[in-house]
């Protein structure tokens, strides 16, 4: 059996920037461990799979760890190997996932994902996020994720988290945010309980972030940066209960996975 994988750049204008996902589209559904495996091999903060419906597609997502609910940068590339090599026509997909249906548009060469918000809200702090943090913060709120807000931008840059009390944390990861020095808003995020210790640059978290620095800053469209080793622009806007992240997205790689036959 013979699957073809796409690897991605996602939330980049060039190669080697932004954060790379896999993309593999298929004709029809395989075995949850089969997907799960590919995942694990490919090494990739998310591998999105495809399979067309109805005029549109349903994707999925998983981590070198298990199936995630959510994920903005392995969408936006899902979407880009969609129009670009499979012929999809128009400039909107519509894609069934396990947060409901998502809408990718297309502009040139501008991606825009819309995507449930997540107002993130006051919460106890686990004794395990300040170890692991190393340092104080002026507030933490939790979404799906814990949100920590530094002081500035140069906190953000210097953080240099210990993971190891953070894979006992309940929430999905750590996102930390600061005003930017140039941008609305700077983040970094972390994820080691999904075995991605810093995810260069991740879609989904900018659902939280964005409705917190929309209502603290007063305005609804911002621009935002990812401050990782492979760092990643957003353009963000808070429209009612979504948000609308856009960026671009780059080919790095085609190929083709070679598996015994299985039966879907």
């Amino acid at each position: 059996m013979e699957i073809t994988l796409y690897q991605v750049d996602a939330f980049a204008r060039r190669v080697f920037e932004g954060n790379p996902a896999a993309v593999c589209p298929l004709p029809h559904w395989l075995d949850d461990k089969l997907l799960a495996s590919i995942a694990n091999e490919n090494n990739l903060s998310e591998t999105a799979f495809t399979v067309p419906v109805n005029g549109g597609y349903h994707l999925r997502w998983f981590t070198p760890a298990e199936e995630v609910e959510l994920c903005g940068h392995a969408t936006l590339a899902a979407a880009h190997v969609l129009f670009n090599h499979l012929g999809h026509e128009g400039n909107e997909l519509a894609f069934q996932t396990l947060s409901g249906v998502l809408t990718v548009t297309r502009s040139n060469d501008m991606y825009t994902l819309d995507f449930p918000a997540t107002v993130p809200h006051p919460t106890e702090v686990p004794a395990a996020l300040i170890a692991g943090l190393g340092m104080g913060a002026e507030a933490v709120l939790t979404g799906f994720d814990y949100i920590v807000v530094l002081k500035d931008e140069a906190s953000v840059k210097a953080l240099t988290p210990d993971f190891t009390p953070w894979h006992s944390l309940p929430q999905r990861g750590v996102v930390v945010t600061a005003p930017g020095d140039e941008v609305d808003f700077v983040s970094r995020c972390f994820f080691p309980r999904l075995k991605v210790d810093e995810d260069p640059v991740t879609g989904s978290a900018h659902c939280e972030l964005t409705p917190y620095w929309a209502k603290r800053l007063n305005k609804t469209r911002l621009t935002a940066r990812q401050l990782s080793s492979r760092p990643g622009s957003l353009l963000c806007e808070l429209v009612g209960d979504r948000v609308r992240i856009s960026g671009q997205a780059v080919d790095y790689l085609k190929g083709t996975i070679l598996l015994p036959e299985v039966k879907g």
